[in-house]
């Protein structure tokens, strides 16, 4: 009977973590391709290409706006088919893409689709665990999750040296059909019938005021955006750093690969420590370690050509190793207290965090050109907020907690 249990567990861990990799796929396997698909549908500014990634986010914080209200209604697993299937129309869309325009288009359809798996994932998780628990879950579908940026690149290169970067595409609709059939077999729905309510205009509304009024929430999630926002800029750019300022086109999917494990190390090692320590103290400690890593690169680097290879790695290696115990940690954070509105809540928290995330990694992501440095003074000024807003939750608390 346990080792039913435990199996029933982690096959419910590697079906999250699959619902959410398509996502990963879906930006990851196209980086070896940009420059590529640039030339095919006639970019004239490299510096353009970083669009095909960053916008894939815009359409993965709006789709939660309209997925996450209808899977509180609807419930969970119809609303993953809906995104599946618009994500598939949309991939044909930048198949047939003859030029940027079109292409971003098909890219923001692209993440609309993918928003639905992506949030359902989190507000099924929320409807079955809560507080470090759901943390330790959390941390387990991210390990699996961060395997896909270890491997896509790497499949990206492959697809295209044999074949074309539409390939790439076809790869993905196939595999996002091959995970809502395994979706449809063997996981339940999870929303329950006293938790479902009728989608409404005027039920939205409530609900998000609701959600506004958990500070802890908000500031968790504003957080979020910012950690986000840095790394879209690492993934939106590593392809012209390491392809373009370093000259490592072919070692490049294994770079990516061996930074993907550095992340995934702390992911792993998160599930173990967030039931010792909790997710507060390991956020605290990571956020600080981020910020001090690109600190210190600024520093060292300031208006100076790119270092080695082996010192930028280094410092890359550093900074995703803290941002592991960040991603799962402070999602955990912004939903605890809204368990009752887990589909609107995991919604409107990605989206506020995606919206934020967006432009922050277009405007980084411009200055990118010759060095890295630009990248690194990102991440120190975007680290250096999510510590004072850390220390402002934590002063607010104190204070409420003095008042009750």
């Amino acid at each position: 009977m346990q080792k039913k249990i435990k199996t029933s567990q982690f096959e419910f861990v590697a079906l999250m973590a699959s619902l959410m990799s398509v996502v990963a796929l879906a930006i990851d396997a196209l980086l070896p391709a940009l420059e590529i698909i640039g030339i095919s549908i006639g970019t004239t500014n490299v510096v353009d290409n970083q669009l095909l990634i960053t916008m894939i986010f815009l359409g993965l914080g709006f789709g939660p706006l309209i997925f996450g209200p209808l899977s509180d209604s609807l419930g969970r697993k119809p609303v993953v088919y809906m995104g599946f299937a618009l994500f598939i129309g949309a991939s044909f869309i930048c198949v047939n893409a003859t030029s940027l325009e079109m292409m971003v288009l098909g890219r923001i359809l692209q993440g609309i689709g993918l928003s639905a798996p992506r949030t359902i994932s989190i507000a099924i998780i929320r409807d079955m665990y809560s507080g470090d628990y759901m943390a330790r879950i959390m941390s387990f579908v991210t390990v699996v999750f961060i395997l896909v940026p270890v491997v896509a690149p790497a499949l990206g290169k492959f697809v295209l040296d044999y074949f074309n970067w539409h390939g790439i595409f076809y790869i993905q609709v196939v595999i996002s059909i091959l995970v809502s059939f395994w979706f449809w077999k063997r996981q339940p729905e999870t929303l329950s019938i006293e938790n479902k309510k009728v989608f409404s205009k005027k039920g939205f509304i409530g609900e998000f005021k609701e959600l506004l009024k958990f500070k802890k929430t908000i500031g968790f999630t504003v957080i979020s955006g910012f950690i986000t926002g840095s790394f879209m800029v690492y993934l939106s750019s590593s392809q012209q750093i390491f392809q373009n300022q370093y000259n490592l086109e072919e070692e490049f999917p294994y770079i990516f690969a061996g930074l993907a494990i550095a992340i995934g190390a702390a992911v792993f090692s998160n599930g173990v420590l967030v039931l010792k320590y909790g997710m507060e103290k390991l956020i605290t400690v990571a956020l600080v370690s981020f910020f001090v890593v690109s600190a210190t690169y600024v520093s060292l680097f300031y208006n100076t050509p790119n270092p080695d290879v082996r010192i930028l790695l280094l410092f890359f290696g550093l900074q995703f190793f803290s941002i592991g115990f960040l991603f799962g940690n402070v999602r955990a954070m912004a939903m605890e207290p809204v368990g009752h509105i887990a589909g609107i809540a995991a919604a409107v928290t990605g989206f506020i965090s995606t919206i934020m995330a967006v432009p922050i990694s277009i405007f980084i992501g411009r200055f990118i050109k010759e060095t890295a440095l630009p990248l690194f003074v990102g991440f120190s000024i975007c680290s250096a907020l999510a510590v004072s807003l850390l220390i402002y939750l934590k002063i607010d608390e104190k204070r409420s907690n003095i008042s009750s």
